[in-house]
């Protein structure tokens, strides 16, 4: 789920103006959410003693006046022992007129102020028995959360009707176990609605009958499983917009968008062709398209964002990110569902760095890359909250986007940095695809656990720190060099972390990139205590350093001290290079200290050739071109000389 607002924060340069949409997103929907919803009739994670296999929502609606009547089927069977009652998430706005098994009528209750409808059974049931309850209730959905059922219109006058249940509200309007871990194995929602409406859910359409009396019903068939705050309602006098993914040369599956009439026009066409390269895209990282038996597709509702209803995204408007977003839920929330809502950055994080993917691969590295650094500026704006939700009591802790969505979607790219990409895109289809998981829940522990069984590493502290932990480290560093050996120089770094900054260290590995007059070189070293010495070495002069290149670390980051050179407590006269030669070479010196300097170059009869420096140079290092093209070929010999010390080395000249 996500809301077009945080469009504007990803594509913003301006940290400034991003907070501020940020700040009143927040606000909005909190307010909503206080306004709405009462969480002390939340049942959370449902009843504990069923497992629910199936459910079927057989649903009549009317616009003005506002009214749903509905017979819903639930099948499921008892776990850990076994009832003879149990219990269904319902607000009891509604008025249930009977329930149902096996044609006959059971007792039930809705206790007062509590979301509960609890149901008594004629008899005892075990758990090898699977048992089916129809509940007949009618009454006006309540909109709590983000708003779970609205009664609304089109924009443009015409009637429309549409749900987004995320996370509490399915018991707003259908009775459910509503809890996002128990996923039935397959559903039907069939809508029967005025003939003048299209109704619109999950799966496939399997047939729409008119019934003659100024409406029609649409059956739709959910074949996979799906939970519950997944399914959907969306009805209203749509047109359509068709394309396809093509996944094999002879199969394809269709990409329905359901639109508002004033909303279907070239530009929003041209936004939806996009769809199918999408789709690729997260097929070649992720795996298969989940749904590849039903479809893909958006149907327009009232909302502002959007939302990743199974095989069929709630769309507030025709965005390119937004669209993205969305897509990348079919896989992650759709096919593999956090198993808590304390998990909620399994599915909203990676439909978040779902996006910075398809830039990567749709226009190139440098809008990944620019993707990601807007995305890790907002997640810098809160050091207090962690990725994995600790108050699942709030829907602005559960959604909050610096931490659920922006930061979570660092922490992937963060991960990708770690590993490599090969082992990292490899952990995510796997995880996706895992039988465990696949068409079912996991936890962060799950995935943790995937990642390091495909890498070989333990993974505890990058998941402490950046899942479980708070805020980022502000690192401390500086280095210098010396001189050791043909050519090749060592480099000295220290670092350090902040921990006024940061209560917690950060144990991270840290790429360091060396430029030298000869080449780059990207070493990794791993930083695990507040201050730490490094050396490696380096061929060539070194001329810079780059602290994380690849901006891999969220992170502050102070270069303490400008890189110098610790030259050595002695003269070093070095092989010149090349040698042998034609027609230049380079010769390189050290001085120690402040010194009147000869450099002569002489022949095999030791006659002088040339003087190349002759004059007072302070402590350094360097290095001085000799051009022989008016030389014959031959040995020659260059000599440096000063008041204590004298060296001669033999240098090839070949023409």
């Amino acid at each position: 789920m996500k809301s077009k607002i945080f469009l504007f924060l990803l594509f913003s340069f301006n940290i400034l103006i991003a907070q501020t949409v940020k700040e009143k997103l927040a606000a909005s929907e909190k307010e909503q959410f206080i306004k709405n919803y009462k969480i002390s009739k939340v049942t959370y994670p449902g009843d504990s003693n069923i497992d629910v296999l199936y459910y079927k929502l057989n649903l009549s609606l009317t616009h003005q006046p506002n009214n749903l009547s509905g017979i819903v089927t639930v099948s499921l069977k008892p776990v850990n022992s076994s009832i003879d009652s149990f219990f269904l998430d319902l607000q009891n706005n509604f008025t249930v007129d009977s329930v149902l098994l096996e044609g006959s009528k059971q007792t039930f209750s809705q206790p007062s102020g509590q979301a509960k409808l609890i149901i008594n059974l004629y008899r005892t049931f075990t758990t090898s028995e699977k048992l089916s309850i129809d509940i007949y209730y009618h009454g006006i959905p309540g909109s709590s959360g983000f708003g779970s059922f609205t009664f609304g219109t089109d924009g443009n006058g015409g009637e429309a009707i549409y749900t987004l249940s995320e996370p509490y509200g399915a018991s707003d309007w259908w009775p459910n176990k509503d809890t996002p871990a128990d996923k039935v194995d397959s559903s039907d929602v069939w809508i029967t609605i005025g003939d003048n409406l299209t109704g619109v859910s999950n799966g496939s359409l399997e047939s729409v009958t008119d019934n003659g009396n100024s409406t029609k019903t649409f059956k739709w068939k959910n074949h996979y499983p799906i939970a519950s705050y997944l399914i959907s309602l969306a009805i209203a006098g749509y047109s359509t917009y068709d394309t396809y993914y093509h996944y094999a040369v002879n199969d394809s599956m269709p990409i329905t968008n359901y639109l508002y009439p004033q909303s279907n026009t070239e530009y929003a066409h041209s936004i939806l062709d996009k769809v199918a390269n999408m789709i690729k895209i997260y097929a070649d990282h992720y795996g298969p398209y989940p749904f590849l038996k039903e479809k893909y597709g958006h149907a327009q509702f009232g909302w502002s964002g959007g939302m990743e209803h199974q095989t069929i995204t709630s769309l507030g408007v025709v965005d390119e990110n937004l669209i993205a977003h969305e897509l990348g839920h079919q896989w992650f929330g759709d096919k593999v569902t956090c198993a808590t809502w304390h998990d909620i950055w399994l599915n909203e994080s990676f439909a978040t760095f779902s996006e910075s993917i398809y830039y990567e691969n749709a226009y190139g590295k440098a809008s990944y890359d620019s993707d990601i650094a807007s995305k890790m500026n907002i997640a810098k704006t809160d050091n207090t909250h962690s990725v994995y939700v600790e108050d699942i009591s709030s829907v602005n802790s559960i959604f909050r986007y610096t931490t659920t969505y922006a930061k979570g979607a660092v922490v992937l790219h963060m991960l990708r940095g770690v590993l490599g990409d090969s082992t990292f895109f490899n952990i995510l289809k796997t995880y996706n695809s895992d039988p465990r998981f696949a068409y079912g829940s996991a936890t962060t522990g799950d995935f943790k656990s995937v990642a390091e069984s495909l890498s070989g590493k333990d993974l505890t502290y990058f998941f402490e720190e950046w899942i479980y932990g708070k805020g980022y480290p502000n690192y401390k560093y500086n280095w210098n060099f010396t001189y050791a050996k043909n050519n090749m120089y060592r480099i000295n770094l220290t670092v350090g972390q902040d921990m006024k900054f940061s209560s917690q260290l950060f144990s991270m590995p840290i790429q360091i990139k060396i430029t030298t007059d000869n080449s780059d070189t990207t070493i990794t070293i791993f930083n695990d205590i507040e201050s730490q010495d490094f050396t490696f070495m380096v061929n060539g002069i070194p001329t810079g350093l780059v602290f994380d290149p690849g901006n891999y670390i969220m992170k502050e980051g102070l270069l303490t001290e400008q890189p110098k050179e610790i030259f050595p407590d002695l003269y070093l006269l070095e092989n010149n290079f090349p040698n042998p030669f034609n027609p230049a070479t380079t010769i390189r010196y050290f001085l120690p200290r402040l010194k009147h300097v000869k450099l002569i170059i002489t022949d095999v009869l030791g006659q002088r050739v040339t003087t190349l420096v002759d004059e007072v140079q302070p402590a350094g290092r360097y290095t001085v071109p000799f051009n022989a093209s008016k030389l014959s070929s031959g040995i020659y010999y260059y000599t440096l000389v000063t008041d204590e010390f004298r060296r001669t080395k033999k240098m090839v000249l070949v023409k």
